[in-house]
């Protein structure tokens, strides 16, 4: 299995050292979600994407070169199946070994989407009974996975900036209800 992978992954460099393009061939040989590895696997061996750095979300991938989710996810596989990169669940993808440290946030992200959109109720952006952004959406505009979204709606919730109603959404709570401290 080993010998395959290393045969697969000398076969792409082959490939890309021919076609080198940032333009992916969406036609030729090559499944482009290994095009998309390999494309960010050189970033990591050039050191553009350092050990303990996030490598870009599936989002992120998503708008960068215009693919599908699931083309997104099987890039981020290759590349962990090839051992560039970890994930960890609500945190993201990360260059190297799980025993590489991340760059500390001194945030997480979740909290630092849920401030700005505490912010935006603040300045009246989103107004009492009214939806806040839905989690596909937040997903999208943040570039982040499902799971921080949740959080991220979680957070606001039990800070008292919205409520959520079963099957209809999250809406912005009363100003009353809005945490005391608003810093």
């Amino acid at each position: 299995m080993l010998h395959g992978l290393k045969m697969s992954v000398l076969c792409i460099d082959a490939y890309l050292l021919v076609y080198r393009s940032t333009v992916l061939d969406r036609d030729g040989p090559i499944p482009v979600y290994m095009q998309i590895a390999a494309l960010i696997r050189e970033q990591i061996e050039k050191g553009d994407i350092p050990p303990g750095q996030a490598m870009p979300s599936e989002a992120e991938l998503e708008r960068e070169y215009g693919i599908a989710r699931t083309t997104a996810r099987r890039a981020t596989r290759e590349l962990r199946e090839q051992g560039f990169v970890y994930t960890v669940q609500g945190e993201g993808t990360f260059v190297g070994e799980p025993d590489v440290p991340r760059a500390p946030r001194k945030t997480p992200l979740y909290q630092e989407i849920a401030n700005e959109v505490a912010e935006r109720i603040r300045n009246g952006e989103f107004r009492p009974n009214r939806p806040i952004p839905s989690e596909k959406l937040l997903m999208e505009q943040y570039g982040v996975a499902k799971v921080t979204a949740r959080n991220t709606v979680a957070f606001l919730r039990d800070q008292g900036w919205v409520f959520t109603v079963p099957h209809r959404g999250t809406y912005v709570n009363q100003p009353e209800k809005w945490p005391k401290d608003n810093s």
